[in-house]
């Protein structure tokens, strides 16, 4: 890992920004995370990816609140932090802690042996989450393009 701060704008990558994908399921979604994570980097298993989703999820639902999920978990003989981040066509149930459904969702795949700092990012995206203006402009995105551009924006 290099030492450089861990920001949102260098774990997420444009073509791991999606724009309105159908997801039935909470299920489904976490599926769809493992599976676009293994198309950009194919060294990494789709399958371990959704197990280890999965069995987080298990300890206790990563949903927010206000429609926003943000699943992680560790991934072993991962040497770099992996983002996704999705908006829904429809919402979903999540278990979130306002049980309100989710369509803002935004995952964190970190290397097995993760520091503080992935604390630290997870802190971060929190925060950002937190301005529902923010949220309104990603939700509000028709292309991934803009989906990438607003979540990397500095200004949030």
């Amino acid at each position: 890992m290099s030492d450089t701060s861990l920001t949102i704008d260098n774990i997420l990558a444009p073509e791991l920004s999606l724009c309105r994908i159908p997801a039935s399921s909470k299920k489904r979604v976490l599926e769809s995370i493992a599976e676009q994570i293994n198309q950009h980097d194919g060294s990494l298993s789709e399958t371990q990816i959704f197990n280890n989703l999965v069995a987080r999820e298990r300890l206790g639902s990563t949903g927010i609140g206000q429609g926003i999920a943000i699943p992680h978990c560790r991934l072993e003989g991962l040497d770099h932090v992996v983002g996704v981040l999705l908006t829904l066509e429809e919402s979903i149930e999540f278990d979130a802690i306002d049980n309100q459904p989710v369509d803002l969702v935004f995952a964190l795949v970190v290397p097995k042996e993760a520091t503080s700092e992935h604390l630290e990012l997870l802190s971060q995206l929190a925060e950002k989450f937190n301005e529902r203006a923010f949220c309104d402009r990603l939700r509000q995105c028709e292309d991934a393009k803009t989906l990438y551009e607003r979540m990397t924006a500095a200004d949030g």
